[in-house]
């Protein structure tokens, strides 16, 4: 560890300089004699296809230079130059590292970690790492070759003349490999090295997967055991007792100071490992429960932007921890083994699962800005129809997301699907209610029957459309109360929508009393089709005829149709046209009949005698001049005194027309 006397000291940089030297001198050592490689890796001296300086600047002068596995001896042989390297690189840089007291590595430093890093993931290459989930490949990769070479180092190893194939370096021909074995076992060993007969490594000789499997066992066994090269040092108990990626950062000095109960081990990790991991779970979970209790006591955004962005935060903030989480997890505190599996298992797991929820919410983030942006013709868009569509998007995007995601931690999700056309029919039967629905739904959508905020009557239920939704429509009935209707029943019901209307009908019978004259009934009816010729809110082609001499009364029809934007205004405009025809058969001298048997206690006074004989007086003009509109008006009649009725005199909106045009 690092000594503090050689933190500041012109010594320190002596030391560093010869250790710098001493590196590159051993490299050209390594490059040129190949005797006393092939000695170090008790590779006897012989014939060999390639020399092992151009084996070595093969394997080692190229990072991404695959490794030979044409055959076992060639496996076998590539796996130790390259570990043999990446060990001595990785002590020297350790070692230098610890005597110089600086908190932080160099740059020169960084890439020969980096270097030796790669070396490791070459040297992994000849295993058969299928079988483990892609979440953690890497590290287990790197934690299977360092166990691999402790367990080399301490059992016994044949000449490489006796193991089948070419040197390391030749790759053979596939020719050539027809005459190798299939697979080829260490003595008294279950070490199996075997050719793939599947798989992008077809034709290769790896390690087996039953083999890697066994690696972590066989390690337990022979790690009390004594080394028969190298230093002595087992880097792969290195490794895992000690944070950081390969060389442990200065900071781990305090914990090396520290009770000596720390460096005590349990399950594959060290004490202080186990803190760590505690300390890293309960951190984000605290937050997080305090962040919530917060929001609670914040007031609602108005906004639905505000709202829905308020809503990512859940999201992001678990895909944050979870990246957080993993990276300290795996470079600082450096969990190793089965706890590593499963930390990185759960991590990805809420990384993607996290990703695919903030999906889902920024889906409907942009629904909400698509509904809202003045900038778009949203008039002619269904908000109800583009909400169920992004909805229905929203939802595929996350389960593409989840899916995906899961096939990272190793679950065959897309094998999972394709099995299910085994049993589409059953799943198709047991969803048909939904489906059935879901049809509904979009019949509804196509036809254009109902749309969101439209007061529509369904058989004997009656209300406003709230939500049209993937298997249901809400009904907001008119005592406030909802009522929930499948849309497949939905679209098999009489659909009568009341604000589909262009025009009002307006229909009324009116019966006047039997003393009104003929002569009083054409006036009556003439006024009547004079004002409502000239209200500028009935349409043409309205009627008003005297229909029938009724029990108690003369009945006169009148029909016809009211422009309005709604039924509010519509009965405001029909309570007015009442008004005025009463004031009509008023002014005329007549009245409306009572549907009622009367008893007159008194001298009936009859009608207005003045105003009868004005009225006939009236009409017999009009025959005296031909100018009587029965049975027809004629196309040039004046309105007469009922030119100006809209809106009707002393009335607010007659109020504001005056005050527009003055």
């Amino acid at each position: 560890m690092a000594n503090p006397m050689f933190s500041s000291s012109v010594l320190g940089r002596v030391i560093r300089y010869l250790a710098s030297v001493a590196s590159m001198a051993l490299l050209i050592i390594l490059m040129v004699s190949s005797a006393s490689l092939a000695q170090e890796l008790r590779v006897p001296d012989g014939e060999s296809d390639v020399s092992q300086s151009d084996l070595h600047s093969y394997l080692l002068g190229n990072p991404i230079s695959p490794p030979d596995t044409t055959s076992p001896r060639a496996t076998f042989e590539s796996f130790i130059i390259i570990m043999r390297e990446a060990s001595r690189i990785w002590r020297h840089v350790r070692d230098e590292f610890d005597q110089s007291g600086r908190p932080f590595l160099t740059d020169e430093e960084k890439l020969e970690i980096k270097f030796v890093l790669a070396l490791i993931d070459k040297a992994a290459m000849v295993f058969d790492l299928e079988e483990i989930p892609l979440t953690a490949r890497d590290r287990t990769a790197i934690e299977t070759v360092l166990q691999f070479q402790e367990i080399l180092d301490r059992i016994y190893i044949p000449p490489m003349d006796d193991i089948p194939g070419a040197s390391a370096g030749s790759f053979l021909h596939s020719s050539a490999r027809a005459d190798l074995p299939e697979s080829w076992i260490i003595p008294s060993t279950n070490i199996t090295i075997a050719r793939m007969n599947a798989g992008p490594r077809k034709g290769h000789y790896l390690v087996t997967s039953d083999t890697v499997e066994q690696i972590p066992d066989d390690y337990e066994v022979v790690k009390y055991f004594p080394t028969k090269v190298d230093s002595g040092e087992d880097l792969y108990d290195t490794y895992i007792y000690t944070p950081g990626q390969i060389v442990p950062p200065q900071w781990f000095n305090l914990v090396q100071i520290g009770p000596e109960w720390l460096q005590n081990r349990y399950g594959g990790q060290a004490y202080w490992q186990w803190l760590g991991l505690v300390l890293l779970s309960v951190t984000p979970i605290a937050f997080a429960l305090s962040w919530y209790r917060f929001m609670r006591w914040r007031a609602v955004p108005v906004s639905a932007k505000l709202r829905y962005l308020r809503r990512l935060l859940a999201p992001i903030y678990l895909i944050l921890c979870a990246l957080v989480f993993r990276y300290l997890c795996e470079n600082q505190i450096n969990i190793t083994g089965e706890l590593m599996l499963a930390v990185s298992t759960i991590s990805t797991a809420i990384f993607w699962g996290g990703l695919a929820w903030l999906s889902f919410r920024l889906m409907e983030l942009i629904y909400t800005w698509a509904i809202r942006n003045p900038a778009l013709p949203i008039e002619s868009l269904d908000a109800s129809l583009l909400h169920t569509g992004f909805r229905i998007l929203s939802m595929i995007v996350a389960v593409v997301i989840a899916g995906y995601g899961a096939t990272r931690i190793g679950i065959p999700v897309y094998g999972v699907i394709a099995g299910l056309g085994v049993g589409g029919i059953a799943i198709a039967l047991a969803a048909q209610p939904t489906i059935e629905n879901f049809i509904g739904g979009v019949i509804l959508y196509a036809d254009r029957m109902v749309r969101v905020g439209e007061f529509c009557e369904f058989d004997d239920l009656s209300g406003t459309i709230e939500a049209i939704g993937i298997r249901s429509t809400r009904l907001r009935a008119l005592d406030r109360t909802v009522i929930t209707i499948s849309n497949s029943d939905l679209a098999k019901r009489k659909i009568v929508n009341f604000s589909r209307r262009d025009q009002f009908r307006l229909r009324h019978d009116l019966g006047l009393r039997y003393e009104t004259s003929p002569d009083q009934m054409r006036d009556v009816l003439m006024k009547i089709r004079q004002y409502l010729g000239a209200h500028p809110l009935v349409q043409e082609g309205f009627r008003v005829r005297f229909k029938a001499f009724g029990e108690y009364a003369l009945i006169i029809e009148m029909h016809g149709y009211v422009s309005a934007a709604d039924l509010a205004e519509f009965l405001g405009v029909q309570e007015e046209i009442l008004l005025r025809i009463g004031e009509i058969v008023s002014d005329s001298g007549s009245g409306f009949a009572i549907p009622s048997m009367t008893t007159y206690l008194t001298r009936d006074q009859g009608v207005d005698a003045r105003k009868r004989q004005a009225a006939e007086r009236h009409v017999a003009d009009l025959r005296t001049g031909n100018a009587l509109p029965f049975p027809d008006a004629s196309d040039d009649e004046d309105a007469g005194p009922f030119e100006d009725v809209w809106p009707p005199q002393g009335s607010v909106a007659r109020r504001k027309v005056e005050e527009a045009q003055g």
